[in-house]
């Protein structure tokens, strides 16, 4: 008879088909140990299960247009911010791809979106990645900003979508067929994508910015208006990557 040392080592190590057979192998063990093991790969199983089917649930809108060919995701990170650019992300997966745990990147920890970051890159039909300025954001507002850096994450796609889901927006200039969804971030697994690789390629940039910046506490607000951040902006007055527009109120009261 096996050690319940060996047994675990033969759960660590198994896939999910090998799991299946070691259920059916160690069902009818009386020992606490392998029941207990058995159990908690079962619980395991189940997550996954449960994982796979919220997945699907997020490929609705996916699925509803694939026939036309090529489904793209678009999201954008930092519209609030005071400071920092606007990025916006741009994914096509393939119709058979599967990311674990892929959710709307405010639901997820910065370490989760960081190693989805590079499944995203790595498994993508294609993704793109736009950007508009501080000073571009003040010289045509951050709407149109928005816009722009998705219009400019859309151009760096190849292949080119031929049905783009944006979350929420439809946007200007661009003759692909748009599918806007409120909250889509939520809702599909292209905008969800999309959604990430906007946010981490916006928060490294700002953690650079704060490297040479420390002042400003970027690294930890990445840009958006908390009480350390407006307690620095008044102290130090705005730096070169503040949206000018954002900051008068701020500015005035330091003045």
């Amino acid at each position: 008879m096996k050690q319940i040392k060996e047994i675990r080592e033969e759960f660590a190590q198994a896939g999910e088909a090998e799991l299946t057979l070691l259920f059916e192998e160690y069902e009818n063990d009386s020992r606490s140990g392998v029941r207990g093991l058995v159990a908690q790969y079962r619980k395991k199983m189940e997550r996954l299960t449960a994982e796979r089917h919220r997945l699907e649930q997020m490929r609705i809108y996916e699925h509803k247009y694939e026939d036309l060919g090529l489904v793209c995701g678009i999201d954008e990170a930092g519209r609030g911010p005071l400071a920092g650019p606007v990025v916006a992300g741009a994914v096509i997966l393939p119709v058979d791809c599967e990311i674990l745990y892929l959710n709307d990147s405010k639901k997820l920890t910065p370490a989760k979106r960081e190693e989805l970051f590079e499944e995203i890159q790595e498994k993508a039909i294609a993704y793109g990645i736009g950007m508009a300025s501080p000073a571009r954001i003040d010289e045509i507002n951050i709407l149109q900003a928005t816009y722009e850096a998705m219009r400019e994450a859309v151009s760096r796609l190849n292949p080119q979508p031929q049905v783009l889901l944006n979350d929420a927006v439809t946007i200007p200039q661009i003759s692909i067929r748009q599918v806007p969804i409120i909250r889509g971030d939520g809702k599909s697994l292209s905008i969800a994508a999309a959604s990430v690789l906007a946010k981490v390629t916006r928060d490294r940039l700002m953690l650079e910015y704060d490297r040479l910046m420390p002042e400003y506490g970027f690294a930890a607000h990445k840009g958006y208006g908390t009480a350390a951040h407006i307690a620095a902006l008044k102290q130090y007055g705005p730096s070169p990557i503040h949206r000018k527009s954002f900051i008068g109120h701020f500015v005035e009261e330091c003045e």
